[in-house]
């Protein structure tokens, strides 16, 4: 399950970086619209930062077996889980509303609905391996 859990991880970190390339290419920070829409900037670093450094933790789980690296990487997840919903619901009101269009509008939802389900894939096997090893 740990393994699952980092290729998971892995594959959510591609399918983020597809997403944050594509609203950079799209005008990033500057293409941003409306207040309504506008997706605020420490959440848009601390998402992607918060996630490496999670990810990392779990290599440092994966390396020693240690229960406080597991659980280290589970709060780093949580962390992600609650700054990703910011930017999904920011995504959502962007999308079907009589707002601006901005940057964020042009992910593909299939990317979106990609990494939004393999992290929440990745949150519960990392959550079962953290109970699972203790702690």
């Amino acid at each position: 399950m740990e393994f699952a859990a980092l290729g998971a991880w892995l594959l959510a970190a591609v399918a983020g970086t597809y997403l944050m390339a594509t609203w950079i290419t799209a005008g990033g920070l500057l293409g941003q619209a409306t207040k309504v829409t506008r997706y605020p900037v420490l959440v848009l670093v601390g998402h992607p930062l918060a996630a490496v450094a999670g990810l990392l933790v779990w290599v440092a789980y994966l390396a020693t077996g240690q229960a406080v690296y597991a659980w280290g990487a589970f709060a780093a997840l949580l962390v992600v889980m609650l700054q990703g919903f910011v930017l999904f619901t920011r995504w959502l009101v962007g999308r079907g509303g009589r707002h601006a269009r901005d940057a964020g509008q042009e992910f593909p939802a299939k990317a979106v609905i990609l990494h939004g389900a393999v992290a929440a894939a990745t949150f519960v096997l990392v959550l079962l391996t953290a109970v699972r090893a203790g702690g």
